[in-house]
């Protein structure tokens, strides 16, 4: 994610379009969606202490070869090759916590694991933002890859031995993979991401080059998107196990799904701010309460679904950042929020059709 907050300087640096550079998360977008279910088969047997670890210190050692990357198409193989250590790290995270916390924790648990994503908007985008628009995005990937390290020792110091979920099986993925609910609710993350990406990726050139913003400026933007986005996250932590997961899914959608119709309000810094609110919110959160919602609809199969929704997810984000560079290539930024709206709302429509069809089948 920290990528669309240095992409101005990429584009600068290696002197490309903004719809190329834009691929740089496109692509790594596509390795993270086919590896993570891969992954999810090939690890499942493995200690969760160990496989999560290792899978940051990947991370860490790809951050360090990106940045010194001599050009586009080297960084773009070397971000590719790294974000498998992302596949592997984000579903397994979530299966470790589902094995550690009681049944009737499982849905807060796993939320407040994923408050990590608010949390590296909060700190990670807008500080590597200005980062980039500073010293150069070289030296933001340095700082992903020191912050990749530390955070692989502290998994490793945190985490008892011994956490291992059950081998996942061809019978388990063919239920799955034919379960028409189940498969609705990961498209609901498909449709979501391609929504909030078709815009997204673009933020920092959209602020910079149409709203006149300074380095500053988006850095404070992007600062203000993670801090809302931390307290949507928290706020979802503390009500999900009451109001359940699918109204929970129904209204972060809806407030993004907001921001994206009001989007032409934002015509300066301060409009921005207010525009961008509900969006940000919601974004966090939203996944957050997917992951928990599908850990807690089929608890036997949750780490299949979660590598499932975490590859819908990165689908999405290549869908939307692939769409989205398209249309600025063709006629710039005008009409992006309209398609990414289509996408959020087609993902609420589906959100709430599977929550009728899903308590119908648990009612039966």
């Amino acid at each position: 994610m920290s990528t669309a907050g240095v992409l101005n300087d990429i584009v600068r640096s290696l002197q490309v379009s903004v719809a190329l550079g834009g691929q740089l998360i496109g692509a790594a977008a596509v390795v993270m969606a086919l590896g993570s279910p891969l992954l999810a088969g090939l690890v499942s047997g493995w200690d969760r202490r160990r496989l999560l670890a290792l899978a940051l210190l990947w991370v860490t050692v790809g951050h360090l070869l990106c940045a010194l990357a001599p050009g586009y198409v080297t960084l773009l193989v070397l971000r590719c090759v790294t974000m498998l250590g992302a596949a592997a790290f984000t579903p397994q995270a979530a299966s470790a916590i589902s094995a550690l916390a009681a049944p009737h924790e499982r849905g807060r648990a796993i939320t407040f694991i994923f408050l990590g994503w608010a949390v590296a908007s909060v700190l990670g985008m807008p500080l590597t933002a200005f980062i980039g628009e500073t010293w150069g995005w070289r030296w933001s990937f340095v700082g992903i890859a020191a912050l990749s390290l530390a955070a692989a020792v502290g998994v490793w110091r945190a985490l008892p031995q011994g956490i291992r979920a059950p081998a996942l099986s061809l019978a388990d993925w063919r239920g799955v993979l034919t379960h028409p609910v189940l498969m609705a609710i990961v498209a609901v993350t498909a449709m979501s991401s391609a929504g909030q990406f078709t815009l997204f990726s673009y933020f920092a050139p959209f602020y910079s080059q149409v709203l006149g913003a300074s380095a500053a400026q988006i850095s404070l933007l992007f600062l203000w998107f993670g801090a809302l986005g931390l307290v949507g996250n928290v706020l979802l932590t503390r009500v999900i196990d009451r109001v359940g997961a699918a109204s929970a899914v129904a209204l972060t959608l809806a407030c993004m799904a907001l921001s994206l119709a009001c989007w032409p309000l934002a015509t300066g810094f301060t409009s921005a701010l207010l525009v961008t609110a509900p969006w940000a919110l919601g974004c966090f959160a939203s996944n957050s309460a997917q992951q928990a919602r599908l850990a807690l609809a089929s608890p036997a199969l949750a780490t299949a679904l979660i590598s499932l929704n975490s590859s819908a997810m990165y689908l999405g984000h290549f869908a939307g950042s692939a769409s989205g560079g398209a249309m600025i290539a063709a006629a710039g930024y005008a009409g992006l929020n309209w398609v990414a709206l289509a996408w959020m709302l087609a993902s609420l429509g589906t959100s709430v059709w599977a929550a009728g069809r899903l308590r119908a089948l648990q009612h039966a």
